[in-house]
């Protein structure tokens, strides 16, 4: 029991007591896996991607924590966070950061020669966005845009790995746009449970700066993301298995932003829902990938 409380503080600064916020970052970095056009990788590939994306998710959390901890004590949604109600220190967070970071670079160090000065110029680029992110809020009226841009790094860096190079034409290209947008979509649809709060502090997000016409947005940005995931898709040459993936995702994501039009007022339990919902699509559009590439 002592054992289990000591954990739980860990565990939730990591977000593991929500795997679904970490498993949905390497959904893209999946795509862009089997996207590439020596795919299928290797098992070894995929074991570290999967270490590498989520020791920098788990990083990506804590940096979040540190910037707003002040901040999540007061929002309805984040104000039973470690940081925030004091279970854990600013140092012991700090400490977790570091190690988190050392251990996404010994996964990139641990890359073959060809690819790994490529993949560890992109892990630098991709560092100051993750750690700058959190702030966005306070001086950006669409931080869900630059969290998206970090999520494209989830795709350019799994591409570089399997190909040693970023010429990938259209398949690299859409798969990297469609995360783009993907993650502009969710993440939008997700800040919509703190606007009272968001607003009260003075903070934005997209949700608040669209307003009324959030919903209307993100219904048009899943699918101009199926629409540049399809692109990639045809020109990679990925088989014709991959297609019902595509036209049921394509169709879940449209009926899971109307659901949330139809009610006025939702319950702020509808837009965790919603962002559950995005990575059981995002895992079936994968699995499509890995079908039609093997079929």
């Amino acid at each position: 029991m002592l054992f289990s409380q000591t954990l739980a503080p860990w565990v939730a600064l990591l977000r593991w007591n929500k795997p679904s916020g970490r498993l949905i970052l390497l959904i893209p970095a999946g795509w862009s896996l089997w996207l590439t056009p020596n795919a299928p990788p290797s098992a070894t590939l995929v074991v570290m991607i999967v270490l590498g994306g989520l020791a920098v998710s788990g990083a990506g959390c804590i940096a979040n924590d540190l910037w707003d901890r002040r901040i999540d004590r007061n929002v309805e949604r984040t104000k039973q966070r470690p940081l925030a109600q004091g279970s854990l220190r600013v140092g012991q967070a700090v400490v977790a950061l570091i190690v988190l970071l050392i251990i996404s670079l010994i996964v990139v160090l641990s890359l073959p020669n060809s690819v790994r000065n490529l993949c560890l110029l992109l892990a630098c680029l991709a560092l100051p966005p993750i750690l700058i992110y959190p702030s966005a809020k306070r001086w950006f009226a669409y931080p869900q845009a630059v969290l998206a841009l970090c999520w494209g790094f989830a795709v350019l860096i799994p591409w570089a790995a399997q190909t040693g190079a970023l010429n990938g034409g259209w398949p690299l290209a859409g798969c990297w746009l469609a995360t783009l947008l993907w993650t502009f979509s969710f993440d939008t649809v997700y800040a919509m449970a703190d606007r009272p709060d968001d607003a009260r502090m003075a903070l934005n997000s997209s949700a608040l700066s669209l307003g009324s016409s959030a919903l209307r947005v993100v219904a048009v940005t899943y699918a101009l993301s199926m629409l540049a995931l399809a692109v990639a898709a045809s020109f990679a040459g990925i088989g014709v298995i991959f297609w019902p993936f595509w036209l049921v995702v394509a169709f879940g994501m449209q009926r899971a932003t109307r659901a949330l039009k139809s009610v006025q007022q939702q319950p702020m339990s509808a837009y965790g829902v919603h962002f559950s919902h995005q990575v059981r699509l995002g895992a079936l559009l994968l699995l499509g990938f890995v079908l039609g590439r093997l079929g």
